[in-house]
C-alpha cells in the first residue's frame, strides 16, 4: 500500500512538471509567432494629403498613423506611402496597379484611397473623377482588398451645381460597392488657419495629429472588415 502510494504521488508530481513544461514552450511557441509575425501592411493612396507636403519625416499622415494605429492595435502596422504631391483621380487609376504591387504581393490589409482634392481644385469634371474613383474602388473589391473611402469637398467657389455633382461621388460609390466612408478627409482642419500651412491647403503637424485621431477608428474599424 506504501509502494503504491509513493507511486501514485510521483506520478501526480511528473505530471505536473510536464504540464508547466508544455504550457511554458506554448507561451514561449505564441511569443515567437507573435513578434516574428508580418507587419499589418496598408497602402495610403492619395495626393499630397497623404504625401505629407511640407513636414519633415515623422510629421507626415502616414507616420503618424503609422504610430497611432500600432499604439491602438499593440501590434506592428506599416502605412506605406502612396501619395504623389498634384496628383488627381486620373493619375492616381494609371499607377494604382503598381503602387500596390510590392506590397504583400499586390494585395494590402487594407487601403485608404484619398483622390479628388486636386480635381476639385482645378475644376475637373465631377463626371470624370466620378468614372476613374469608380474605376478604382472596383478593382480593388474585384481582387478583395478591403478599402476605406476617404471623401473629399469641393470648394464652394465652382457654384453649387459643381458642389453637388463632386460631394456626391463618395458616399455613392462607397454605398454602390460596400465600402465603409470616411465622409471628409479634411475634417476639423480645412478652412482653420493655425492647423494648416502658409499655402491654407495643406495640414500642419498639429492639423494632421487631428486628421489621425479622427479617421483612426475608421481605419481600425476598416481592418476588422
Amino acid at each position: 500500500m506504501k509502494v503504491n502510494r509513493i507511486t501514485k504521488i510521483l506520478y501526480v508530481k511528473l505530471f505536473a512538471a510536464f504540464t508547466l513544461f508544455f504550457a511554458a514552450n506554448s507561451a514561449i511557441f505564441a511569443a515567437d509567432r507573435a513578434e516574428n509575425a508580418e507587419p499589418i501592411a496598408i497602402l495610403a493612396f492619395g495626393d499630397s494629403l497623404t504625401a505629407g507636403y511640407g513636414l519633415p519625416a515623422g510629421e507626415g499622415f502616414v507616420d503618424q498613423l503609422e504610430v497611432w494605429l500600432t499604439n491602438e492595435l499593440g501590434t506592428p502596422v506599416t502605412v506605406v506611402n502612396g501619395g504623389v504631391s498634384g496628383d488627381t483621380s486620373t493619375g492616381g487609376r494609371s499607377r494604382l496597379d503598381w503602387a500596390m504591387a510590392p506590397i504583400k504581393s499586390g494585395k494590402p490589409d487594407l487601403v485608404i484611397l484619398e483622390l479628388g482634392a486636386n480635381d476639385a481644385l482645378r475644376g475637373v469634371s465631377p463626371d470624370v473623377t466620378r468614372a476613374n474613383i469608380d474605376a478604382m474602388l472596383k478593382t480593388l473589391t474585384d481582387r478583395n482588398i478591403p478599402t476605406l473611402v476617404a471623401g473629399m469637398l469641393a470648394s464652394p467657389s465652382w457654384g453649387p451645381d459643381y458642389e453637388a455633382a463632386f460631394n456626391s461621388i463618395y458616399p455613392d460609390l462607397s454605398e454602390q460597392y460596400g465600402l465603409p466612408l470616411y465622409p471628409f478627409f479634411l475634417d476639423g482642419v480645412a478652412t482653420i488657419p493655425e492647423l494648416n500651412q502658409s499655402d491654407g491647403l495643406h495640414p500642419t503637424k498639429e492639423g494632421v495629429a487631428i486628421i489621425v485621431e479622427k479617421i483612426g477608428p475608421f481605419v481600425k474599424q476598416a481592418l476588422s472588415r
